[in-house]
């Protein structure tokens, strides 16, 4: 691998923390942090109005991803609660230095040290989905970082930070981010591993390869059975009715997988590196060089991305691309995704990574016999190369794992569904559109929401999407063509829509429902009234996204006209839908044309409730600087 590194004297130059810390699941008697040191640390929590907490093996688990990369789990159990709704200043101790000395760039103004706020209850949140690195679109956390930047009051401060997924994009990669993920696996040694399968033998051949950047699918095995497998991984399949997702770059191993996360979320990571371009052809060096601009820009918000992450918690929940596009669309892409060893380790080593970076944050408490696992598979790259026999039995046990979903004990409800990885395969052909949840799935979340007089229902798919994209979905799906057309959404599979609208009009369950999602790369609000039933339930579907993603504006626009035009509320054809036993009254964008009901700005949602759990106002904040739109009263077509 030929990468240009900055001249370092010698390893004790890297500075200790890679990344973060991030401040994760935050409860009245618990913190959870999240951070990745260039060695094994010795920390010390100190938290305001509590003694200095030494952290040992119980309170932070230590897994080593490279020689000088290890990722720090902090899951703080506290003695006596934290005060609600003020300020609590904290810091992290290594050998004695604080955060003002070894990352500065995560405090605000003249603070010595980040804070947090503990709210009494979810009264305003912010949520938002969709984050690639390379897109022209500038950075809706930072938005994040503005709101906390300028709003000095605990109580007007968002309660959390809901990350509704594709936090990252492992297969969609600017060759600029590939190049610097290589150099950073070298500058930090992270683990190596073997490819079974693949045309290549190991992650070291695999990043000296002339292929390796923008021409990945020439790495697949060259086999006839798998010609499938190749289109749907690194093809880049075309999708005319939406949008063109390139995967020339696509993630393979471990190691790059982690390094993506670390170049995403921290500043620190890119100052160790300086990659100079591969060879390229003269069209893939444009390609290239205009690329690399759209990273210098996201590259300079990261100091501000990482000091909102460090003051306000986050939750997450992963979406397609931060494994692979179309994951788990149908029971057909399952079994030929799954049915050979490379394309199972390259969705394999991301779920690894996801764990790690995302899915422990959330709940800790679901992951303690995993985490053990993990360890053993970490220690078996301290000579270089990973076992591949332990690495594929952890991946086993995480696609066999059943509880990436979780619920946070807050007023209201906060409750976080998996619709990736436990669906409701299709009855009538393997090729047509799985549910995004399946019966055992749906019917635990029923149980879930029993008898709470409000909740906040997180589902990365919209369930109350537009209709008229549906239906083109539903069409290339009839036609036995759903991959060209990301055919993911609620009503495309008979059984796991009408469970879900049946729960929503189950008597026990919540008055007041508002369901945050993401996905589709534009944001919408839609008040659903059950038809025929006076005093509920309410429901709000909020959708905001993406958070550095656009729809195509053009294609947005005629999508959003003809909506109007077919399925206004006098249109016969809203009784052809499986929502006929709903009415849906849209929202309207405050800056919006005449008309318009969807909103096509990268940026970030905010949501302020009132003491029913209802929505009270609103919000997508846009990142190219226009001021924050808010999605006004119902109003009728």
């Amino acid at each position: 691998m030929s990468v240009t590194l900055l001249p370092i004297a010698d390893l004790h130059s890297l500075p200790p923390v890679l990344a973060g810390p991030l401040l994760r699941r935050l409860e009245p008697t618990r913190l959870v942090l999240w951070l990745v040191g260039s060695r094994e640390l010795e920390l010390t929590l100190r938290l305001q109005g509590v003694a200095d907490i030494r952290l040992d093996a119980t309170q932070c688990t230590v897994i080593a991803v490279g020689s000088h990369a290890f990722v720090h789990l902090i899951d703080v159990p506290l003695d006596s609660a934290l005060p609600c709704d003020t300020l609590t200043e904290y810091d992290v101790l290594i050998d004695g230095a604080g955060i003002a000395d070894w990352a500065p760039h995560l405090l605000y103004g003249d603070a010595l040290r980040p804070n947090f706020v503990l709210r009494s209850r979810v009264d305003q949140l912010l949520h938002g989905s969709c984050r690639k690195p390379h897109h022209p679109a500038a950075d809706g956390l930072l938005c994040v970082d503005q709101l906390l930047a300028t709003e000095h009051e605990p109580q007007q401060r968002p309660a959390l930070l809901m990350m509704t997924g594709d936090q990252v994009y492992a297969d969609d990669v600017a060759g600029p981010t590939l190049r610097a993920i290589h150099a950073l696996i070298e500058r930090l040694g992270l683990f190596e591993e073997h490819l079974e399968g693949a045309v290549v033998s190991d992650s070291a051949k695999l990043y000296e390869h002339p292929a390796s950047y923008y021409h990945r699918a020439d790495l697949l095995p060259a086999l006839e059975s798998n010609e499938t497998l190749r289109e749907r991984f690194f093809g880049g399949a075309r999708k005319p009715i939406f949008t063109s997702s390139s995967a020339d770059n696509h993630l393979v191993t471990f190691a790059e997988v982690m390094a993506m996360y670390l170049l995403v979320w921290s500043p620190t990571a890119w100052t160790l590196i300086a990659p100079q371009p591969p060879v390229l052809t003269a069209e893939r060096r444009e390609r290239y060089a205009l690329e690399q601009t759209r990273i210098d820009g996201f590259k300079a918000g990261l100091g501000r991305v990482a000091r909102a992450l460090a003051h306000l918690p986050s939750l997450m929940i992963f979406d397609d691309h931060d494994i692979t596009d179309d994951w788990n669309l149908s029971a057909q892409w399952e079994e030929t995704a799954y049915g050979h060893p490379f394309s199972k380790r390259i969705i394999g080593n991301a779920l690894i990574a996801y764990m790690l970076c995302q899915g422990w944050g959330n709940n800790p408490d679901a992951f303690k016999d995993l985490l053990k696992k993990t360890a053993q598979f970490s220690a078996t790259g301290q000579d270089r190369y990973l076992d591949s026999p332990v690495q594929d039995d952890l991946i086993d046990d995480l696609l066999k794992f059943q509880q990436w979903h979780y619920v946070l004990p807050t007023s209201p409800a906060l409750v976080v569904i998996d619709t990736r990885t436990r669906r409701w395969r299709s009855e009538m052909t393997l090729k047509q559109p799985s549910g995004l949840l399946d019966w055992e799935a749906l019917s635990e979340l029923q149980q879930a929401l029993l008898d709470h007089p409000s909740a906040i229902i997180v589902s990365p798919a919209p369930i109350f999407g537009v209709k008229l994209i549906e239906t083109v979905q539903k069409v290339f799906s009839w036609c036995g063509f759903p991959l060209l057309v990301d055919a993911e959404n609620w009503m495309a599979h008979r059984g796991a829509a009408q469970v879900i609208l049946n729960i929503f009009r189950h008597s026990r369950t919540p008055g007041n429902y508002v369901v945050l999602s993401g996905d589709v790369h534009y944001s919408f609000v839609y008040e659903v009234f059950i038809r025929h039933r006076k005093g509920g339930p309410r429901i709000w579907q909020v959708t905001s996204s993406g958070i550095k993603n656009e729809f195509p504006p053009r294609l947005l626009e005629w999508f959003d006209r003809l909506n109007r035009w077919l399925y206004s509320p006098r249109s016969p054809l809203n009784w052809l839908t499986k929502r006929r036993l709903m009415r849906i009254v849209p929202h309207v964008p405050e800056h919006a044309e005449a008309g318009e009901r969807l909103w096509n700005s990268a940026g970030i949602g905010q949501v302020f409730f009132n003491e029913q759990g209802q929505p009270q106002a609103i919000y997508q904040h846009n990142s190219n600087g226009l001021p924050k739109t808010r999605m006004v009263a119902p109003q009728e077509d």
